[in-house]
């Protein structure tokens, strides 16, 4: 499909063109006349001779084929109904809903292939408003085309976490609703009329349009790809259907021990090191388990789940709604769990005081992370993170406290921070990730900062920046000046697009101990990447870090250590 609206249907065309672009390349590769097509529609499938091409308004003339040869959905349809209703359409049907009927000889195989592209592009990427755009004179494929059907892709192929997909259907429905509401408003006012009644209506119609761009604006974010990437999404609430299980009504607390099998030595020492001290009251019990989603699965609030070492795949999430204690038995290498099967999250957690400690996860194939917080509280002390996909998010109102922990691998940011949340990564590996903390921004409205302690942490070795922090542009463009010494590489001029604001690298990866750098420059309709800054620049990048900690975003960053991050140690995303 790439190749095909690329190179033979669209080319360089402009939002306008379109429909002309579109009909040149039919025109070019449909048979005009003499070949069968089904006629679909939501309630019928009926048969048809395809007897002419109207390809300016894409349509085709059409003559039913007798006797009617058709599948009726949930209605009933005679010959006599059916000839009324292509007497109705003037025997003009248009091209996106005939499906061409399969000939051995192949004859109209290119004209089916065609018409599908056609089908495709205006069910799936085209939008109703992308003629209304202000500033026609864009690519539409660039801007438009490429985007969505990468992000059809990504969601076809579960790239995209289910929430994202929700609210993403649900702002093209709202988008929508609102043009056809604002498209009536606009054709029911007169262009010289000064009534009270047109003034009221041009009124209600700038909220409209107001309401319009804000949808088409968050629209454009989740579709592109890099402002996906770097902004918040709100998220499902149906997602958490996990609920708490709460305290038993006994008051019986268990100690969950998760074993294929363990040595004699192992037992003892499992008795008296932990089982013992957790087993002193007559209200605990023990109970035994081959793998620990089914013992988490058991868990009430309060209880404590101990791993015992062992390599251990699991299928499925696991999903801590209770405050629980979950502990390996060992050192993190020796109790480890590989999750094989796909899924939104690995492990996701919401229980108000959640406990990890001592395992190694390794992630496949997960979309929203290695272990997502999406509400309440999670501790996290000398843990290994494997991940594939992406790494550990902390969603809005939530808290995690990371301690003395690796993470590793991610292909997104090895930890994304959320507006509103609570962080505290104290003593902790983040390296080889494609970032290695983003800290996120919602783009629709004002959010409350989160709350970061960053404290003798190790960030290395990541491929883009060791922390990046997004902000709202809100008008106003970096001030540190640029001069053509800094070897800057102009990407391309795109209105409306983001820039990126670049960090100074350590003056040698092996005396880096902070990160004092951040801010380069960017104007607001071009995107700079700017190289290494060099160091009688590093005041004014000082003054950007200094202006973070004013805005009260890291509670205490102190001792932290960025090592050979690709593209810097502090990185702004304005958008």
């Amino acid at each position: 499909r790439f190749k095909a609206y690329q190179d033979y249907m669209l080319g360089d065309c402009k939002p306008s063109e379109v429909k002309a672009f579109a009909a040149d390349y039919l025109e070019k590769v449909m048979e005009p006349c003499d070949w069968l097509a089904l006629w679909s529609t939501d309630v019928f499938d009926v048969l048809v001779e395809v007897c002419d091409l109207d390809l300016k308004d894409l349509k085709a003339c059409v003559r039913l084929v007798l006797p009617l040869q058709c599948d009726t959905r949930g209605c009933e349809l005679t010959e006599e109904a059916m000839k009324s209703l292509l007497e109705a359409t003037q025997h003009r049907l248009p091209l996106q809903e005939l499906l061409v009927v399969y000939e051995q000889s192949g004859d109209f195989d290119l004209t089916a292939l065609a018409l599908e592209h056609l089908r495709f592009l205006y069910t799936h990427i085209w939008r109703q408003w992308d003629e209304e755009d202000e500033d026609d004179d864009f690519d539409y494929f660039v801007r438009c085309v490429e985007p969505r059907l990468r992000l059809y892709y990504d969601i076809l192929e579960d790239r995209v976490p289910l929430g994202l997909v929700a609210e993403y259907r649900s702002l093209l429905e709202k988008c929508s609703q609102c043009f056809q509401q604002f498209s009536a408003l606009r054709r029911g006012l007169s262009t010289d009329s000064d009534t009270e009644l047109d003034n009221v209506s041009m009124v209600e119609g700038l909220k409209l349009y107001d309401q319009l761009e804000t949808f088409k604006r968050k629209l454009h974010i989740i579709e592109n790809p890099l402002l996906r990437y770097v902004l918040g999404y709100r998220g499902n609430a149906s997602q958490q259907s996990v609920q708490s299980r709460g305290p038993r009504a006994s008051g019986m607390k268990v100690v969950h021990v998760v074993t294929a099998s363990c040595s004699t030595i192992q037992l003892q020492s499992l008795l008296s090191d932990r089982l013992l001290p957790l087993c002193s009251s007559e209200d605990t019990e023990i109970q035994f388990y081959r793998d620990p989603v089914s013992a988490v699965e058991m868990c009430h609030q309060g209880d404590v789940v101990l791993v015992l070492p062992g390599i251990y795949s699991v299928s499925s999430s696991i999903f801590l709604p209770d405050s629980i204690t979950i502990e390996g038995f060992g050192l993190p290498d020796e109790v480890v769990i590989e999750k094989k099967n796909k899924g939104d999250s690995f492990v996701e957690s919401t229980g108000a005081d959640v406990r990890l400690s001592n395992i190694k996860f390794i992630q496949h194939d997960a979309i929203e992370g290695i272990l997502c917080v999406r509400q309440g509280t999670l501790h996290m002390e000398n843990c290994v993170l494997q991940c594939e996909t992406t790494g550990v998010i902390v969603r809005t109102a939530a808290r995690l406290t990371m301690n003395m922990c690796d993470l590793y691998g991610s292909k997104g940011a090895g930890v994304e921070i959320y507006p509103g949340s609570i962080c505290s990564l104290v003593g902790n590996g983040i390296h080889h990730c494609k970032d290695g903390i983003l800290i996120k921004d919602f783009a629709d409205e004002l959010d409350v900062m989160p709350s970061i302690t960053m404290e003798n942490n190790v960030i290395h070795n990541n491929e883009g920046y060791g922390v990046i922090l997004v902000k709202s542009n809100n008008g106003e463009q970096p001030g540190v000046p640029l001069d053509r010494s800094d070897d800057s590489i102009l990407i391309r001029p795109v209105p409306k697009r983001p820039c990126w604001t670049d960090g100074v690298q350590p003056e040698s990866a092996e005396n880096s101990s902070s990160t004092d750098c951040d801010v380069a420059a960017a104007s607001g309709r071009k995107w700079h990447f700017i190289r290494q800054l060099s160091r009688n620049k590093e005041t004014s990048c000082s003054r950007a870090v200094q202006d973070l900690m004013d805005h009260q975003i890291f509670v205490s960053i102190q001792g932290n250590q960025f090592r050979r991050n690709g593209m810097g140690d502090l990185g702004t995303f304005f958008y």
